[in-house]
């Protein structure tokens, strides 16, 4: 497919790397291991996808190298992200110079803390990242799981916002609160887990899709778009990853945003 899928600006620190913007619909990898996650990736990437969002965690940051070198794509042109465990803070630097290796990159567009460091924002290990990030080793960096106080306390102790916190966000966990907060702090909010997070066959989501001539899954993906809320759905099946791609033919109205946000109301 040739379609461009928009992006959403990422924050810098003064000096630090150049950054681009990260396309608001990526590709997932969690729970993809061994072929199938090479063969999922590089089915994603023949499909348009150009943003893939991977871990050290998840055991895969080698096969998802393969699919891009595989690919035959110029890897100026995909994104990727990956992140450190917290089990891992002590070597973080450490443990991202392994990333690149696995993943066969000099860098990576965007490294994550995946969770709070035994419940806590650790500025330390954040201010870890922003050295990678002026070293060029990772393009952005940012956070995941996070809440928006321990956002806060990284801004209070480095100066220096996260360009990305990554979240569960679906239609039933929408928070306008978190949402604004995240805005006004110029962080990224970027949702996994849009599909398990919700109910597919709610008869408000079935309307709306019926409406468009879409899916309940499609319509979620969409809704994440109309809100600039990055989404990253991961499915290991061919068609599932091309339905998930192909959301760009319709948009929902503002009433439609605004039902599906009500959603989050019957939680």
């Amino acid at each position: 497919m040739s379609t461009t899928v928009p992006t959403v600006a990422l924050t810098s620190p003064a000096g630090a790397a150049a950054d681009r913007g990260i396309p608001i619909l990526g590709f997932g990898t969690w729970q993809l291991s061994g072929d199938s996650a090479r063969e999922s990736v590089r089915t994603a990437l023949e499909i348009g996808y150009r943003h893939l969002d991977t871990a050290t965690w998840y055991d895969n940051e080698t096969e998802v190298g393969v699919a891009i070198r595989e690919s035959g794509i110029p890897r100026e042109e995909i994104f990727v992200t990956t992140k450190l465990p917290p089990t891992h803070a002590d070597r973080a630097i450490e443990t991202l110079e392994a990333s690149l290796r696995q993943l066969g990159t000099d860098y990576v567009d965007l490294w994550l803390i995946h969770w709070p460091i035994d419940d806590e924002a650790s500025p330390q290990t954040w201010q870890e990242l922003l050295d990678a990030q002026g070293a060029g080793k990772a393009r952005a960096v940012g956070v995941s799981n996070y809440s928006p106080s321990q956002v806060d306390e990284l801004i209070d102790a480095t100066g220096v916002a996260p360009a990305v916190n990554q979240i569960p966000w679906s239609p039933w966990q929408y928070d306008e609160k978190q949402l604004a907060h995240s805005r006004e702090r110029g962080v990224a909010l970027e949702g996994y887990s849009p599909f398990r997070g919700s109910e597919l066959d709610d008869p408000v989501l079935g309307a709306i899709a019926q409406s468009h001539g879409v899916t309940a899954s499609q319509v979620i993906l969409r809704w994440h778009v109309e809100h600039g809320v990055v989404v990253i759905p991961k499915s290991a099946t061919p068609e599932r990853i091309a339905t998930n791609f192909d959301i760009w033919g319709f948009a929902l109205t503002p009433d439609e945003v605004m039902r599906i946000n009500a959603l989050a109301e019957s939680r």
